[in-house]
């Protein structure tokens, strides 16, 4: 699924449809005389009452103010065409086309898959193969030469050795002979992970084929997956321009000795980690398992620590340095948590064609479509070798209206399978028997015919399928009409974004903030000497030199343009010029030396710009919403609402 698919259905979110016990009939509030349902209301509700995070939405007169300005943007969205637009079309098209897969899919091939990828997760596979390239289409006589070169070298395998064999013949053009390392499932094309993983280990396999050719494969070793790590990081990031003192990788091994000095780690991760997210948690982490991240460094770092509390040497990634510290260690998740994940991964996968297989059964027994293939001689008769060239017409004498088969209502000619035979052709094509050509060709046509066939008239048979498809409607509306009307303010409405800040200035202002140099240590007497050093101006790099000797590093600096809430302050630091005194913080002691204090100032359009864009997109969301209760008459029925709140009531 697309991310603005993910758009659409969040956008949706909260006015989805599903079945209710409510008296369909009742006319909660109308818009221009189209009615809106107390069921539809109260299903949305009670489906959503869990999810939303603002109480107040949780109110039902709050909700229905929601839910009706919902309903105003849809109906705005309609009386502007927006449902005619060609890229509406196409998209909810294709929607339907992704969706359907998941209604007309054989879920019992599917589950058996999925727990068979699941198995396969549970254990690596160390593996290392030999092949002789072939393509999908080759000729049966270019088919057998490569299996017999893939025996010969099996055999060979078998009596010399199969690394031995591997190195000698790979040309990296006809054959390759290649050590895959460890690999799991879903990392190889499944016939050939499927061979892998039901080899024994020490085996050569007898040949198999892929996509790719013939192959044969050895597995050296199966172990269990790694699983999943918690670990927690002090993170120094990159910065260009940092003086010598404070460059990241100098700053990272003087908190790398204070750790071997035996201070906290959680400790010097809230005082000196650069990262954000995880600082104020002393570097938690939340967990992750082999390829979740974007960093292989990083994971290879943490998976590399065997023991609980263990602490990496300091490690560089694309963002920075890392210090890492192992908390918890888990096997692969259970079945059930991964089993959506594992689903997706299976449809899209080469397992995909034995999905389909099943769904091709599956639809010729609905639509009793027999095994019996209808008399194709015919075919077979009028191609010739111009098939091959992508230059074969129909003969002008084809019988086009000649019945083919028939599909619920509908009826396929010859004509139909005729014009499939001409787009068909590809150049380059390997040439085949005229017989094994056009029984392919006739397959693939009757599961792309019964496929589309279904699709059409799934959203009359099949009610879940039918609702969701219409959730996706109003949301593909109310994203387009959003985006036009609100979402591109900034590109739109200069004029007025800068009129809305001048009238807003007050509430775009700096706090108060200090110009600081904060040194820290765990050692106070240390830090009563560094004040002295800094109240005589000594520079940094001397100060450091003087007390971090030695391999052992006593005090370390930030050194920042800081507000009260800065992560290296005390909490209530009175900003006051000049060196301060020695404070308690996050389990060590800190000083902190005020070079210039910069009083709140109201921020410029530029720097708070960001902020001055969204509260305009909601300022004119808000407006809008007026608007449309003004172009539109809304009425709600009183009495059905006092029905649904008590019903409401009683049951949350």
């Amino acid at each position: 699924m697309t991310l603005r698919h993910v758009t659409l259905l969040a956008a949706v979110l909260l006015f989805s449809k599903v079945q209710s016990q409510s008296n369909s009939k009742d006319v909660l509030f109308t818009i221009d005389d189209e009615p809106v349902y107390a069921s539809e209301f109260i299903r949305v509700y009670n489906k959503n009452l869990d999810l939303v995070q603002d109480e107040s939405q949780k109110n039902i007169d709050e909700y229905l103010t929601l839910f009706t300005n919902y309903k105003l943007k849809l109906k705005e969205a309609e009386s502007l065409g927006l449902q005619n637009k060609t890229s509406y079309k196409r998209e909810l098209d294709s929607y339907k086309k992704q969706l359907a897969q998941n209604f007309v899919t054989d879920t019992t091939i599917t589950e058996s898959l999925v727990k068979e990828a699941y198995d396969r997760i549970l254990n690596e596979v160390k593996v290392s193969h030999i092949l002789v390239r072939l393509p999908e289409n080759a000729s049966p006589q270019d088919t057998l030469v490569a299996y017999n070169n893939i025996m010969k070298l099996r055999d060979r395998a078998i009596k010399e050795g199969f690394d031995k064999v591997r190195k000698e013949v790979h040309n990296g053009q006809t054959i390759f002979g290649e050590d895959l390392g460890y690999f799991s499932a879903f990392r190889m094309v499944y016939p050939f992970e499927s061979a892998a993983y039901n080899a024994k280990v020490g085996e050569i396999s007898m040949p198999f084929r892929t996509r790719f050719g013939y192959h044969i494969l050895k597995v050296y070793e199966k172990r269990k997956s790694r699983g999943e790590v918690t670990v927690a990081h002090i993170m120094v990031a990159n910065k260009q321009g940092d003086s010598i003192s404070n460059a990241a990788e100098t700053r990272i091994n003087d908190i790398y000795k204070k750790l071997q000095q035996g201070e906290d780690f959680e400790a010097l991760a809230k005082q000196f980690s650069e990262d954000p997210s995880s600082a104020n948690k002393g570097g938690m982490l939340s967990p992750f398992s082999a390829g979740q991240l974007s960093s292989q460094v990083f994971e290879e770092a943490a998976f590399g620590l065997k023991n609980i509390g263990d602490i990496s040497k300091p490690v560089q990634s694309k963002f920075g340095w890392h210090i890492i510290k192992l908390y918890d260690k888990k096997p692969v998740q259970p079945f059930l948590d991964m089993k959506p994940e594992l689903e997706m991964k299976v449809k899209r996968d080469d397992r995909s064609h034995l999905i389909d297989d099943a769904l091709f059964d599956k639809l010729k027994l609905k639509y009793h479509i027999t095994d019996k293939q209808p008399v194709l001689d015919y075919f077979e008769s009028i191609l010739n070798d111009d098939y091959f060239k992508r230059t074969w017409k129909l003969p002008n004498n084809f019988e086009k209206k000649q019945p083919l088969v028939t599909i619920g209502e509908k009826q396929l000619t010859f004509q139909d399978f005729g014009d499939y035979l001409v787009d068909s052709q590809r150049t380059g094509q390997a040439k085949s028997s005229f017989k094994d050509l056009i029984s392919k060709l006739y397959h693939d046509f009757l599961f792309q015919n019964l496929m589309q066939y279904q699709e059409d008239h799934l959203e009359f048979e099949n009610k879940d399928f039918a609702n969701i498809v219409n959730e996706y409607r109003d949301g593909l509306l109310l994203f387009d009409l959003m985006d036009s009307t609100i979402w591109n303010a900034s590109k739109t409405d200069t004029t007025e974004i800068e009129n809305y800040y001048k009238a807003h200035k007050d509430a775009y202002v700096w706090p108060d903030r200090i110009d600081a140099v904060v040194a820290s240590s765990t050692d106070q007497d240390v830090l009563k000497s560094v004040a002295k050093l800094l109240q005589k101006g000594t520079d940094l790099d001397t100060i450091k030199a003087k007390f971090n000797t030695n391999g052992k590093v006593q005090v370390i600096f930030t050194m920042s343009v800081m507000d009260a809430q800065n992560q290296a302050l005390p909490p209530h630091f009175k900003f006051k010029k000049g060196i301060s005194k020695i404070y308690k913080h996050n389990d060590s002691y800190v000083i902190v030396q005020v070079k210039d204090i910069f009083p709140s100032t109201l921020k410029s359009f530029d720097e708070a710009k960001g902020a001055i864009i969204s509260d305009y997109q909601t300022y004119k969301e808000n407006k809008w919403i007026d608007d449309l209760r003004h172009k539109y008459n809304v009425s709600i029925n009183q009495q059905v609402l006092d029905k649904v709140r008590s019903e409401l009531n009683n049951k949350n």
